[in-house]
């Protein structure tokens, strides 16, 4: 059974309640220091003139990464040192160490800051800040270990990333070199990740073999292949505009099978809809964030009221029933919270206009019960061979109503490298109640016939391309982030957006633009204008009724009197039409103005 990977999906999956209770202690705040190399090799230019220096491109990594940052996560730290500079700046004194920003949470002072180092770096950096080789490795990690130490916020996870060119910059020192492989294993002890960024020199390789490769791994490590720098680049400089959701379980229940047979499970949303971050009332005099308070008064006396002071009403017959506050939670009250089998049903009977609201995820978990994941294991394996899904009682939490879900199963599926890519478990569907459906009545509409179905049959082949929702970003939030980081960091426009849900016109005119002209010449009639507005036709009847109306009110006007009182201009051009035909007045305009004027002439009206 262990052939199901579930310790692929969650690796801590066993501790996960004490990693809960410990991210949610520590804020879940990630926290990331960019050391970056300043020695004089970092800052030559490629051969062309758009051509950056490795130390140009290390400060756009830390730009974008603190943009990006500032939208998926705002709570994370970032910090950037510097090191093999002239000038020192760090609470240690070490020498050639420069902090030049603290560890601290994304903000546009700091984008705009390394904007302008990036502008300028060639040209002022080394009169600023110098360039200095007598710098130690091990100092410089035991800096950003001290910056994650002495952070006002704790963060969960800590890295450093560390750019440099030069693959060993101890070459003459055996002792900096032992000194720098025992700072890295005391990070690694403390729970802080050390990465290479590695970049090469025009013409020259990387060796990691020569310092960073003692550094970066242990003799217990399997992998020690590093990933192909440039990728790692272009990931970094990569903008993604996207909200980045903690993985963590939404609540960890029981699944009951039977009498005295439960197993513990834990629910995961994998999908929810993400919306533009809520508006934060501010004092417009001093931009201080406002809280609001709200009070119930009695209308009578303008008396303060309490909670213990309020009761429920419901009326029922003309008559108010009240409610204590105990009474109203009873019988909201269904039962204990979890999942209890009530039976199994073959899976063609899952339809798939049952969707409700999204699906959850249910995955074994130990620290409910011990032994879930065996029973949970035995439990998926059965459902999958047998094609059959278990439908369960579900009551989410305290409080809540209960719902029927049917528990869809889904087998591990990995990749050619034996990576996880789905994981096993069972999807919650939630299902309909008999009071949920509806009951359309359809009427009858022409059918098309066989040349028609054929070619649309045709159409549809033509136009076929594969589609995951996970590659159109929602152009909403992709707008609304850019226009606010237009203002935050001054800038004259937002930068433009590609909206890829629109369809590509072009693409479909060069793949099907003969099959769909050919598919409007057999369906639409000749003359047809798609978009135009058809006037309905009227009836005779109708046409005769509404003459007969005209008429009528014609009838009771007295033209003359009209005219004397002033009262033409609340006529409409239709009745003044046929007043004038009726009283056979000469008329040559066709506008209103026109039409009184003649009215007004012919009686000797001014």
């Amino acid at each position: 059974m262990a052939d199901f990977g579930f310790a692929r999906f969650g690796e801590d999956e066993e501790n996960d309640e004490e990693e809960s209770d410990h991210q949610a202690g520590w804020g879940m705040r990630d926290g990331l220091i960019f050391l970056v190399d300043c020695s004089k090799s970092m800052f030559d230019e490629g051969d062309g003139d758009d051509e950056e220096s490795h130390f140009q491109l290390c400060l756009k990594c830390a730009k974008t990464t603190l943009q990006n940052k500032i939208i998926s996560s705002d709570k994370d730290m970032m910090g950037i040192v510097f090191f093999g500079t002239e000038k020192s700046n760090n609470p240690i004194e070490f020498k050639h160490i420069y902090i030049y920003q603290e560890l601290d949470q994304p903000g546009a002072p700091r984008i705009l800051g390394l904007e302008d180092m990036i502008e300028e770096a060639g040209n002022t950096f080394a009169k600023e800040y110098g360039h200095n080789t007598g710098f130690s490795l091990h100092e410089a990690l035991w800096t950003c270990q001290n910056m994650f130490s002495n952070s006002s916020q704790k963060v969960s996870s800590k890295r450093v990333m560390l750019f440099t060119n030069n693959d060993n910059p101890h070459a003459g020192s055996q002792q900096l070199q032992r000194q720098a492989r025992t700072k890295a294993s005391d990070l690694s002890e403390t729970g802080i990740d050390l990465e290479l960024m590695h970049l090469q020199k025009p013409g020259e390789s990387f060796d990691v073999s020569k310092f960073y490769k003692d550094l970066l791994f242990t003799a217990d490590d399997e992998l020690t292949d590093l990933p192909d720098p440039a990728e790692r680049m272009e990931e970094l400089l990569n903008r993604v505009r996207t909200k980045d959701h903690k993985k963590r379980a939404l609540k960890r229940i029981q699944l009951n099978l039977g009498e005295g047979l439960s197993l513990g499970v834990g629910v995961y949303g994998l999908v929810r809809s993400c919306p533009k971050p809520s508006g934060v009332k501010l004092n417009r005099e001093t931009n201080e964030k406002l809280e609001p308070h709200s009070k119930i008064y009695l209308k009578d006396t303008g008396e303060v009221l309490m909670p213990q002071d309020l009761k429920k009403a419901q009326t029922y017959g003309g008559k108010q029933i009240l409610f204590e506050k105990d009474e109203v939670a009873e019988i909201k009250r269904f039962g204990e919270s979890g999942l209890k089998l009530m039976g199994f049903k073959p899976r063609s009977r899952l339809k798939k206009y049952y969707h409700v609201k999204p699906a959850q995820f249910l995955y074994p978990d130990e620290s409910t019960v011990i032994g879930s994941t065996t029973l949970f294991t035995a439990l998926l394996k059965k459902c999958l061979e047998r094609d059959v899904f278990p439908l369960c009682r579900y009551i989410p939490g305290k409080n809540m109503a209960p719902r029927f879900v049917a528990l869809l199963p889904q087998a591990e599926e990995v990749d050619e490298h034996k990576v996880q890519v789905t994981p096993p478990g069972f999807h919650v569907i939630f299902l309909p109640f008999a009071d949920d459906f509806r009951k359309v009545k359809l009427e009858d509409a022409p059918r098309a016939n066989t040349d028609q179905i054929d070619k649309a049959k045709e159409l549809v082949k033509k136009l076929q391309f594969k589609f995951s929702s996970e590659s159109f970003e929602n152009p909403v939030l992709q707008k609304y982030w850019r226009n606010i980081e237009a203002l935050a960091l001054d800038r004259d426009a937002p930068e433009e957006m590609t909206d890829y849900t629109m369809p590509n016109e072009k693409g479909m005119e060069k793949r099907a633009g003969k099959i769909i002209q050919e598919f409007k010449d057999l369906i639409f009639p000749d003359g047809y204008e798609p978009g135009a507005k058809r006037k309905a036709p009227a009836s005779a009847a109708d046409t005769a009724a509404k003459k007969a109306k005209m008429e009528g009110a014609v009838a009771m006007l007295d033209a003359k009197k009209e005219a004397q009182e002033g009262r033409l201009g609340k006529l409409t051009v239709a009745v003044l039409k046929e007043l004038i035909k009726r009283e056979g007045i000469p008329a040559s305009g066709t506008k209103k103005a026109d039409l009184i004027d003649c009215i007004n002439s012919y009686y000797g009206v001014s």
